[in-house]
C-alpha cells in the first residue's frame, strides 16, 4: 500500500480548493453558486442576491510590514474583498474583520489599520458590522468578509464567455507587481546601508508604488459598463495575474482564447522599472498579479459600444476549447498561456 502523502505545494492553492471541494453539493435551494467563482450567491427569494466573499492575509506571505504601512495595509485587506464582489457586476454593503494579533502590536498599531479599514468602507460606501480577534505566535492575520448584493438576472460569472466574445481588461498590468519588485530592492539595500540616513530610491516611481500598497477596486468601470447598457458575459478581478484569470474563465467556460501580446495595457512607469530590472514586460504583465483590474468578455455585437469606452482595452477574444489559450506575440507567433501567477504554497 502506498502511503506517499501528497505536499499543497505540487496543487497550488487553486488545485486545493478543486481537491477539497470536489462532489461538494449545496443542500439548501438559497445557495445558486457556491465555490468556484469570486463570491457565492445567495438567492433571498427576490429579484435580489447575496454575494459572499472572503480573503486571509497572513503576515510574510500576503504582506510585509517593513515597508507596509498598517493604515495602507487596512485599506487594501478591505478593497480586495470589495474587487471580488465587484467582478461579480455586485455592490459590496457589509465587511467583517477578523484578525490574529501577535505581543509585538499595541493598540495604537491597530487602530492604524482599522483607520485605513475605514477609510476604504468610506469611500466605497460600505458598513463595518462585526468580526472577531485573537491571539496570533506567528504575526498579523486578517481574514475579512465581505458581503454585496446585485441583481439577480445581472450576477456575471466566470462561466458565462462564448465562441467570438470580445476579452477585455480596464486599466494597465504589471504596475503592482512592479511596485513589490521596487520595494523589495529597496528593504535590501537598506539593510546594507552603513548610515542612519538611508532614504528610498522612490521618487518617480509613486504609481507603481500606490498600485502595490493601496489599489483601488474598479467599482466606476461597473458603473461605466451599465451607464452604456453593456452587460459582460463572463468577469473576474485580475488578483493572480492575466493569464490565470483568463484561464480561469475558459475553463468555466469550457472556451479557448487569443489574445495578443501587442494589446495588453502597461503603464510607462511600469515598463521603465521592468527594462531597470531587466525583467520581461509582458511576463510581469501575464503573471505579476494584485492589479484588481477586471477581466470581462462582451458579445461581439457590442465592440463598437466597448471599443469607445475610454479605460477598457480589448485585449483578444474567445475561441472554440480545441484552440486552447494562446497569445500572439508582436512577431506573430502564437504561444500557450501559462499560469504563473503568484502561489503561497510555493513561498511559505
Amino acid at each position: 500500500m502506498d502511503n506517499k502523502e501528497t505536499e499543497i505545494a505540487t496543487l497550488g492553492e487553486f488545485g486545493l480548493i478543486d481537491h477539497l471541494t470536489k462532489g461538494v453539493a449545496p443542500h439548501n435551494g438559497s445557495t445558486l453558486k457556491g465555490v468556484g467563482d469570486d463570491c457565492a450567491v445567495i438567492g433571498t427569494g427576490g429579484d435580489t442576491v447575496t454575494l459572499v466573499t472572503t480573503d486571509l492575509l497572513l503576515e510574510g506571505i500576503h504582506f510585509d510590514l517593513t515597508y507596509c504601512p498598517l493604515k495602507h495595509l487596512g485599506y487594501k485587506a478591505a478593497v480586495v474583498n470589495f474587487s471580488d464582489v465587484y467582478a461579480m457586476n455586485g455592490t459590496p454593503r457589509q465587511i467583517t474583520v477578523s484578525l490574529g494579533i501577535s505581543k509585538r502590536f499595541t493598540v495604537e498599531h491597530i487602530e492604524e489599520l482599522y483607520a485605513g479599514i475605514n477609510l476604504a468602507c468610506k469611500v466605497y460606501g460600505v458598513d463595518l458590522v462585526g468580526g472577531d480577534t485573537s491571539a496570533s505566535v506567528t504575526g498579523l492575520l486578517i481574514s475579512i468578509t465581505c458581503i454585496g448584493e446585485g441583481e439577480k438576472d445581472k450576477i456575471v460569472y466566470r462561466s458565462g464567455a462564448h465562441d467570438t466574445d470580445l476579452i477585455c481588461v480596464s486599466g494597465d498590468l504589471g504596475a503592482a507587481y512592479m511596485g513589490l519588485q521596487l520595494l523589495e530592492r529597496e528593504k535590501a539595500v537598506s539593510r546594507n546601508a552603513t548610515g542612519k540616513d538611508f532614504s528610498p530610491a522612490f521618487a518617480g516611481h509613486e504609481y507603481i508604488l500606490e498600485r502595490q500598497l493601496k489599489p483601488e477596486a474598479r467599482k466606476d468601470i461597473i458603473a461605466t459598463l451599465a451607464e452604456h447598457d453593456i452587460m459582460p458575459t463572463a468577469m473576474i478581478d485580475i488578483s493572480d495575474g492575466l493569464s490565470s484569470e483568463l484561464m480561469h474563465i475558459c475553463k468555466q467556460s469550457g472556451t479557448g482564447c487569443l489574445i495578443y501580446e501587442e494589446r495588453i495595457p502597461i503603464d510607462y512607469q511600469t515598463a521603465c522599472m521592468a527594462e531597470e530590472f531587466n525583467l520581461n514586460l509582458v511576463t510581469a504583465a501575464l503573471n505579476g498579479g494584485e492589479d484588481y483590474e477586471l477581466l470581462f468578455t462582451v458579445k461581439l455585437a457590442d465592440y463598437e459600444k466597448i471599443a469607445s469606452l475610454p479605460g477598457i482595452r480589448i485585449i483578444g477574444r474567445i475561441t472554440e476549447p480545441k484552440y486552447g489559450c494562446m497569445m500572439q506575440t508582436r512577431d506573430g507567433n502564437e504561444l500557450p498561456l501559462r499560469a504563473q501567477g503568484w502561489n503561497a504554497f510555493t513561498t511559505a
